[in-house]
């Protein structure tokens, strides 16, 4: 078989079972879906997880739980909340892929290629802005002496967030198809 589709396989399992139920999902040589409440597990066995956007509406994020609430937040700053993730609400069942199915492409674009080596650069620039705006945040008496400098850097600080976010998720999703692509 080239297709698994478990649902809710980490119920009811011990310790020991889990380990040995991840280790097979991880060695198995084509695609398992697989709908689990088990956050720990998605985040280390999927490459990507499908959650309900509300209104019927499915989204595909890039990684395991963890990456897909990352994401979320980047993508909760450039618009509203959808009501159906209100705190309180019931759980939400996760739909993951573990392995991707056959490539779309043959290789890489010339963009794609470029961009696979520029990110780690943009990330790591990125990352140094965030490290230089949260010392400046941090100033003892800075919001009680400027208000509004406060403020600016912090939204400053929440647009560089999301655009890290943006491009630790590009360079995921093309790591992905490089590897997939070279098998």
């Amino acid at each position: 078989s080239n297709l698994l589709v478990l649902d809710e396989p980490t119920n009811d399992l011990d310790l020991e079972t889990l380990d040995l139920l991840q280790e097979l999902i991880a060695g198995y040589q084509g695609t398992v879906l697989l709908v689990s409440h088990d956050r720990d597990f998605l985040d280390r066995i999927a490459t990507s997880v499908i959650a309900s956007e509300g209104d019927g509406r499915w989204v595909e994020y890039a990684g395991g739980y963890s990456d897909m609430l990352a994401q979320r937040k980047g993508a909760d700053l450039a618009r509203k909340p959808v009501a159906s993730r209100s705190a309180g609400g019931a759980a939400k069942m996760q739909a993951a892929t573990v392995a991707a199915d056959a490539p779309r492409q043959r290789k890489l674009s010339f963009k794609d290629k470029h961009a696979l080596e520029t990110l780690p650069g943009t990330i790591d620039a990125l990352a140094a802005e965030i490290a230089r705006l949260d010392t400046r945040l941090a100033e003892p008496g800075l919001y009680g002496r400027d208000r509004s400098a406060f403020e600016a850097l912090s939204r400053e600080l929440g647009s560089v967030r999301a655009r890290l976010t943006k491009a630790e998720d590009d360079w995921l999703a093309l790591e992905l198809l490089r590897e997939d692509l070279e098998g």
